[in-house]
């Protein structure tokens, strides 16, 4: 009995290795694949490079916007395998997307009502994530969520901006609370109450989550819904104006009838034949809607957004704020968070508008932090002044230089077209409720969930800017 075991361990070992060996013989003598088949590739690229000859929603962007508008339409659709959705993505290792590039806050503390309504959406959906995006024989989702709140300082001279802000705040049911000086220091001892007139502290719902987690989970839940997608990148369009040539004057509305996906480090493109288009392309979403095709007459007003650089350092600080860290915003417009529980944060601060940084390429300025956020940090927080510095990123903004405030709806010309973009730098937390409310405008013609009417293309037709004063 004492040598049973080993001798039989020694057989099924045996049997093993030559099913391992039989299994590889197998699959050298398999013929030779394209490319990209038999090689990993992200959750929802089709093994087939070329996107489908046809589709009926084309969704442009394949950041947390997109993903969210795509999803969202099969949730809604009532019915399996009914409506056939492509989403694009010309980055699919996601290097230069905005979402995974994010700080990953998510606040209730705006100054308008629908920004307030899209993040009280926002912060049940990822309340009830796996109710929404959990996959049967799948992991359930975690986003890492850190309730710390934000905390919010005014100076004297901004302090009747953030407490009519925080007025607004409260009658649409936000819980946040008003500190003055000596409160704010009792609160939180760590910190310098100096130059600061109130503060402004969310209660619920507000802390800050892990970016990637929440897109794989979106791209994942889409896929299991039966979304496709593909690497590739829409540079030109074919509308119904093609079919009034010469065109009539004025050219009141055009149809798009297909988008050209180009395949990457390629000149090929695949014309793909939809019925509606879905603008979520970012900080790209201004330069998309003046790609070839588009009638330039039916493109004005142009879409107001453009990429902004934005830098994010992290910094080592063992006897700095603990658990009790909020996500700060500063008088000076320096933030901070903490990263884990081991004396790690970081944070940023966005340029005057004089000095943008060149938003061409992903390099970060390292003397921005030494010689502007560190100071201001080291103000604020003392503990600071003896930091060491660590890793450093930067990533877009799809900045809105009309209002700061993101574009979502109907184009007001090309009839099939929606856009939801511009959202300059909450467009992650709000991605969950912008998504489902495109997705009600495409299949039920209206808004259901959540008015976002004042959102939409109007006030740039009108010029008339619908400011947000919470942009940090």
């Amino acid at each position: 009995l004492r040598t049973a075991a080993p001798r039989s361990a020694d057989v099924f070992r045996e049997l093993g290795l030559s099913l391992r060996r039989l299994g590889q013989t197998l699959w050298d003598q398999l013929p030779t694949l394209g490319p990209g088949v038999g090689s990993w590739v992200p959750p929802g690229m089709p093994r087939d490079p070329r996107p489908p000859e046809e589709a009926d929603v084309v969704v442009v962007g394949g950041g947390v916007v997109g993903w969210s508008v795509a999803y969202w339409l099969k949730a809604l659709e009532g019915r399996r395998h009914g409506m056939r959705v492509l989403v694009v993505e010309r980055d699919p290792t996601y290097s230069r997307a905005s979402t995974v590039l994010s700080a990953g806050g998510i606040r209730q503390q705006f100054s308008l009502p629908e920004n307030i309504h899209m993040s009280r959406f926002s912060a049940s959906f990822l309340r009830n994530i796996n109710e929404h995006l959990g996959v049967p024989n799948e992991p359930p989702v975690d986003i890492q969520f850190q309730p710390s709140g934000y905390l919010f300082l005014a100076s004297l001279q901004d302090a009747d901006v953030l407490e009519a802000a925080v007025k607004v705040q409260r009658e649409e049911g936000v819980q946040v609370t008003l500190l003055s000086p000596t409160q704010l220091k009792t609160k939180f001892p760590w910190i310098d109450a100096e130059g600061v007139a109130v503060a402004s502290y969310g209660l619920e719902d507000e802390g800050w989550f892990d970016p990637w987690t929440l897109l794989t989970a979106l791209r994942r839940k889409a896929t299991s819904l039966g979304v496709l997608s593909c690497s590739g990148e829409v540079r030109g369009f074919v509308t119904s104006a093609e079919d009034m040539m010469p065109l009539p004057e004025p050219v009141v509305s055009a149809r798009i009838k297909r988008v050209h996906v180009y395949m990457q480090d390629s000149l090929e493109y695949q014309p793909v034949t939809c019925a509606i288009v879905v603008n979520a392309a970012g900080a790209w979403a201004g330069e998309l809607l003046e790609a070839a095709g588009l009638p330039k007459a039916l493109c004005q007003p142009p879409l107001p957004i453009q990429p902004r650089k934005r830098y994010i350092f992290s910094w080592h600080c063992p006897d700095g704020p603990g658990l009790s860290c909020p996500f700060l915003i500063d008088t000076t417009g320096a933030y901070f968070r903490r990263e884990g529980i081991a004396g790690n944060y970081l944070g940023g601060m966005s340029p005057p508008e004089e000095e943008e940084p060149d938003p061409s390429d992903l390099s970060v300025d390292h003397n921005y932090f030494q010689e502007q956020i560190w100071p201001r940090l080291a103000q604020r927080v003392p503990a600071f002044s003896s930091l060491r510095p660590g890793g450093s990123w930067a990533g877009y903004y799809d900045h809105n230089s009309f209002d700061r405030n993101g574009v979502v709806g109907p184009h007001p010309r090309l009839d099939n077209l929606f856009v939801a973009a511009g959202f300059s730098g909450h467009g992650l937390q709000h991605a969950p409720a912008a998504g489902r409310a495109v997705a009600e405008l495409v299949l039920k013609g209206r808004y259901e969930t959540l008015d976002l009417s004042r959102l939409g293309w109007r006030r740039l037709v009108q010029g008339e800017p619908l400011v947000e004063g919470g942009v940090v």
